[in-house]
């Protein structure tokens, strides 16, 4: 988070953010966390100390917490903030916060990029050039450009990382330049840098949660409250329609008049999804995705097929609020099949993109993140 509001796990060098979450048993219990500085392909950085990376010290206890108050589902709102008394990051580079609990055992962990403007990366998103995904793919069209910085050996020494939307999962990878002019990088490939355009999310808006309202069809009670979505129909084999989404973010909220609070007055709810989607993806698997969950490929977030309805169905706790989501489908190992996604690909979809640039000189031991580039598929271009 920066400012209050969720953001896309990417910081400049030195700019202050924080990692909030809920412990559902709101027993106050003691956590603590681990920062790791990673490579370029998120392998530990071995040839670094934590010195290195951090002035002060981790393996912290989390020490800022409140509970919740006039909800259904208690839980305790944790929040750690960077930098703190105990740790400040020192250097630009790829990371993994790991949460733990008293007996150290990871509980989860987070990716992050943290990085300097060294270099410009002018991006424009344009239309494929293959004229088999012409109306399902974005292709990445940028360059590199540094004034002051000479690069050493640029194929070897330069990589970037492309996202969409802020995923990890389907992030490309491992791309060098297409060629050169002057001390400039250019990437003009037609299939390398392409995402699968995707649709837009899907969303349901919950923040009065007794009130069935934009895409929920109604509200039952139980020991928390069930919020039961109308049926999603797979969009793969319609035309394109405008949806405005927050490209998979989530916003947790209660407009309730009397709450004061919203971040410890805003409950939980078992969110019931339903999907109708062609027989072929029963060969896959397919997942809930979007901010709220991170994104995971697990058990939890994994719809499950009813024969009796014929739907896909899954039942998921999330917090009150805004939220986005979407259908994820899946091979066994959890790698994204954006080919054969549950609501299509279309060139129109409207995607955040980012491009991370790292940069190791000859005998560094660390790759540097010394440049970023965005852009937003609403202004692509042929």
């Amino acid at each position: 988070m920066q400012n209050g509001q969720n953001v896309y796990p990417y910081f400049r060098l030195g700019d202050n953010f924080q990692l909030v979450f809920d412990d559902l048993f709101g027993n106050e219990a003691n956590y603590y966390y681990s920062i790791q500085h990673c490579n370029y392909d998120w392998s530990p950085s071995s040839q670094l100390t934590i010195n290195d990376y951090i002035e002060g010290f981790d393996n912290q206890r989390i020490q800022t917490y409140e509970n919740s108050f006039n909800t259904l589902q208690i839980y305790s709102r944790y929040q750690l903030s960077f930098p703190n008394k105990f740790t400040r990051i020192l250097l630009t580079g790829n990371y993994i916060l790991k949460i733990m609990n008293e007996d150290r055992d990871v509980v989860f962990s987070r990716r992050f990029i943290v990085y300097e403007e060294q270099v410009s990366v002018p991006l424009q998103v344009k239309r494929a050039r293959n004229m088999e995904v012409i109306y399902e793919k974005h292709n990445m069209d940028f360059a590199i450009k540094s004034e002051s910085l000479l690069f050493q050996s640029p194929l070897q020494n330069v990589k970037v990382a492309i996202f969409q939307n802020g995923r990890f999962d389907n992030a490309i990878y491992n791309v060098k330049p297409q060629y050169t002019i002057g001390n400039d990088l250019i990437y003009r490939y037609d299939k390398e840098t392409q995402f699968w355009a995707g649709n837009e999310y899907w969303y349901f808006d919950n923040k009065d949660i007794r009130n069935a309202v934009n895409n929920i069809a109604r509200i039952t009670a139980g020991e928390i409250y069930n919020t039961i979505l109308y049926t999603n129909d797979a969009r793969a084999n319609k035309p394109y329609t405008y949806y405005p989404d927050i490209n998979g973010n989530f916003m947790p909220n209660n407009i309730n008049l009397s709450v004061t609070d919203p971040n410890l007055e805003s409950d939980y709810s078992w969110v019931f999804f339903k999907l109708d989607a062609p027989a072929f993806f029963e060969k896959k698997d397919i997942y809930i995705g979007g901010m709220f969950n991170n994104y995971a490929k697990t058990d939890e977030y994994k719809l499950e097929y009813n024969e009796k309805s014929g739907l896909y169905e899954k039942a998921v706790m999330v917090k009150q609020g805004f939220t986005n989501y979407m259908y994820i489908t899946a091979d066994k190992n959890g790698v994204v099949d954006g080919k054969n996604a549950v609501d299509g690909n279309f060139y129109q979809t409207e995607n955040d993109y980012d491009i991370f640039v790292y940069y190791r000189r000859n005998n560094e031991r660390y790759d540097r993140v010394i440049g970023h580039g965005a852009a937003n598929s609403q202004n692509i271009i042929n």
